[in-house]
């Protein structure tokens, strides 16, 4: 049996080669996405031994430190024995953290790396930094920074974002209409990290239609539901908090408020009323006034007030919304928005956020949770946003905004990085490539030669998840399970614990990082802690032996399921208040509000983009480019292989455009087009589509990364030729108050690509050379 971030298989075998990974039966929607887990084993692309860049291992043996590395990601590697390669990395952890303190290492991951619960590379990372005395960590992520900042405000807690959604049960036997910001993406739905036992998406969405239950998808694109069982209302990208305004602002105007809940459950609408109704600021949101911003109809949302308010109506608001200029808005003004419907906490009405960004959001929870690899204590008090990591290299010293306090970018010299890949994850990639070159030294473990790779100094070769041990499971489920090694490890690759291990004990702390135990009394340490859990919540598990073979162990939900979200609240708004200064919903933040930030005022506002389609900017680029998350893969993960290069045409990534947009530039299906702005530029394969609004054009995140080789000297800009949107996306914080990431506010335009025809090298083996 294998778990992964897509789902769980069971492994095929014949003569101890793996074949094949079927899902298990359990499933019932499986993702293609494992078929290309196999082919990955050997690819071109696999990264066998230890490789160092060329100039940098040159820099080393001559005794000599470069400041600036200058040259990562346009140079060959040489590979080097294992000793060696430890040898060299754990000199240069040692020699920064002793010249410059354990703040300037910075220890990147995003979790992504393995489903497993021992094999987590972000729990790997960050033992072994903390081990050696700690480092500067990340806060957030780049899926829902704003939010997580944000919701605490509102609800006084994460509810509706990590936890205590209303179960997908709840919403399909009660929800009369659902309203869906940013739509329910089937692709997304796909994967959820830790594991997956069953796809839940699908079936419930059927199971609400089938009642009678109906969806509407706000969406500039029509497929971001499936058209069969929603209805389609396209908007301007980035205006849904004008939309939401102009609901509530119809839904006051006639009477359709529920006040006696604003004036028991909220804290704060008096100053939200006056902003809606114009008395504040001279301009009233109204339908007419939202009409124009939006492009939907005013008629159209006065109907849509009215229908929210005359039956059970639950609000949901995709990740993607918030991943934008002033992302917090559209988050803030739904809690507003179903406050004024008064209908949160009853069964099936209300709201929640991230429902079909990754599957298990709205399932029922296990009645336990299981433990994983700890952590430690990290020594170093510094931390920074996490998408504001090119920042911090580029700015070391500055000065920022966040959450209301004034904070310094850390001076860090070495970066080391397990799990995850920035040069997918993060904003106008030529501006990371530039803040690349400023650490000392750049530390990665992978499977791969994806872009981070390139990009480092010292590279060491570490298994996939087929080829290691592991326990899986997920806070979203309600599962547990062993995930076999069915495949060797390729060429001389290691486990990340077997290289930490290695360095800890190079680095005097090799008790402190493996506690004495090697993987498989990890893994039966692990296991043990969620028997305890588990019986401590009245439920035996097997023992360690029976559950290795047994597979995939179904847990207990907690008593009753889980109810409506702040269905206790609501319910009893003293007994069971929130964590809010005043224990009520806040639309009003007496905190935000002594912050004194003009891009985040203290309740929910429209605050026009500066890209957007009804921006200045959009006369130069006029078209918005949405860069949502691909069918074809995990983010970046396994591009290289089979399902995600068949989607791709002439070896590009496609982009999709409304014909209208295609047909007034001279361009067709087929195409090979340059997408661009002033950041920067990609080629992409066009591909027609009426299901996007016009003005709108999609291209899909996690194509690798593949700049035109030559390095520029003079500051120009290298064209990207796979299709790999974040060259285009601005790196610019959401707003003072989260420093999230913003990419989804992007103007760009397209044009047919003349120039010479230039390989896809993405996936071409990296050039390794021989020593000296």
């Amino acid at each position: 049996m294998v778990a992964t971030h897509w789902g769980t298989y069971r492994a095929v075998m014949e003569n101890g080669r793996l074949l094949r990974l079927d899902p298990i039966a359990e499933d019932p929607a499986p993702s293609p996405l494992a078929a290309g887990m196999i082919e990955a084993l050997d690819a071109p692309v696999r990264i066998r031994r230890p490789a160092i860049r060329k100039s940098f291992l040159a820099a080393r043996e001559a005794g000599k430190i470069v400041t600036e590395g200058a040259g990562r990601g346009y140079e060959p590697f040489v590979e080097l024995p294992w000793d060696e390669a430890l040898d060299l990395a754990a000199a240069e952890i040692d020699r920064v953290r002793s010249a410059h303190g354990n703040s300037s290492v910075y220890g990147g991951s995003y979790g992504w790396a393995s489903a497993g619960r021992f094999h987590h590379a972000q729990s790997q990372i960050h033992r072994f930094l903390n081990s050696i005395g700690g480092y500067t960590r990340s806060v957030q992520n780049y899926s829902y920074a704003a939010a997580d900042t944000i919701v605490p405000y509102i609800l006084g807690d994460k509810s509706g974002l990590v936890s205590g959604h209303t179960p997908w049960d709840r919403i399909a036997e009660h929800t009369d209409i659902l309203v869906a910001f940013g739509g329910l993406p089937s692709r997304n739905s796909q994967v959820s990290s830790g594991g997956i036992s069953r796809h839940i998406l699908p079936g419930s969405l059927s199971r609400l239609s089938a009642r009678g239950g109906k969806v509407i998808s706000v969406s500039p694109i029509r497929d971001d539901t499936d058209p069969s069982i929603s209805s389609w209302m396209p908007i301007r990208p980035g205006t849904d908090t004008a939309l939401m305004l102009g609901l509530a602002s119809h839904l006051l105007a006639t009477d359709r408020a529920d006040r006696s809940f604003l004036a028991s459950h909220t804290e704060g609408f008096a100053a939200l009323e006056a902003y809606i109704t114009g008395h504040s600021d001279g301009v009233a949101k109204t339908p007419d006034w939202a009409a124009e911003i939006t492009g939907v109809g005013a008629e159209e949302i006065r109907g849509l007030a009215e229908r929210m308010a005359e039956t059970r109506c639950f609000v949901m608001v995709a990740w993607s919304l918030q991943r934008a200029e002033g992302g917090e808005q559209p988050y803030w003004m739904a809690v507003a928005l179903a406050s004024i419907l008064g209908q949160v906490g009853q069964p099936g009405g209300g709201f929640g956020f991230g429902y079909g960004s990754v599957n298990g959001i709205g399932n029922s929870r296990a009645a336990f949770s299981f433990p994983s690899l700890p952590q430690l204590s990290n020594g170093v008090e510094e931390y920074i946003p996490v998408a504001r990591i090119a920042d911090a290299l580029l700015n070391p010293g500055e000065t920022y905004p966040f959450n209301g306090e004034n904070r310094t970018y850390p001076d860090l010299r070495l970066v080391y990085w397990a799990g995850g890949n920035p040069f997918h994850h993060h904003q106008d990639l030529n501006r990371l490539r530039r803040a690349w070159q400023r650490p000392e030294a750049v530390i990665v473990h992978d499977s791969w030669w994806n872009p981070l790779a390139r990009h480092a100094d010292i590279v060491f070769p570490v298994t996939s998840q087929l080829e290691r041990n592991d326990i899986a499971f997920s806070s979203r489920d309600h599962f547990v399970t062993p995930s076999h090694a069915v495949a060797v490890p390729a060429g001389e690759a290691r486990d990340d614990y077997e290289v930490f291990s290695a360095l800890s004990k190079r680095l005097s702390a090799e008790d402190t990082f493996t506690a004495g135990r090697d993987v498989e009394s990890w893994l039966r340490h692990i296991y043990e802690g969620g028997r305890d859990a588990a019986a401590a919540a009245g439920y035996s598990l097997p023992d360690f032996e029976a559950f290795w073979q047994a597979g995939m162990q179904d847990l207990p939900v907690r008593d009753g399921g889980e109810s409506d979200l702040l269905a206790a609240f609501c319910a009893n708004p003293d007994a069971a208040a929130l964590g809010t200064p005043s224990g009520r919903i806040e639309l009003f933040s007496q905190q935000i509000a002594t912050y004194g930030y003009a891009d985040c005022p203290p309740h929910p506002a429209w605050l026009p983009p500066d890209e957007w389609l009804g921006a200045e900017a959009a006369g130069r680029h006029p078209l918005h480019l949405i860069s949502n998350q691909p069918k074809t893969r995990l983010h970046s993960q396994y591009d290289f292989a089979g399902i995600s290069r068949a989607a791709k045409r002439s070896g590009r990534e496609p982009m999709r455009m409304h014909p209208d947009d295609a047909a007034a530039r001279g361009l067709a299906s087929g195409d090979i087009v340059r997408v661009f702005n002033d950041r920067g530029a990609c080629l992409a394969a066009l591909e027609t589509c009426d299901a996007l609004l016009p003005g709108v054009v999609q291209l899909s995140t996690g194509a690798w990364f593949d700049p035109s080789p030559a390095m520029p000297s003079d500051g120009g800009l290298p064209l990207e030729r796979h299709g790999n949107p974040n060259v285009l996306s601005q790196d610019k914080g959401a707003s003072s108050l989260s420093q999230a990431p913003s990419a989804q506010s992007c103007l760009v335009d397209v044009e047919a690509f003349s120039g010479p025809q230039l390989p896809v090298e993405a996936f071409d083996p990296q050039h390794i050379v021989p020593r000296g």
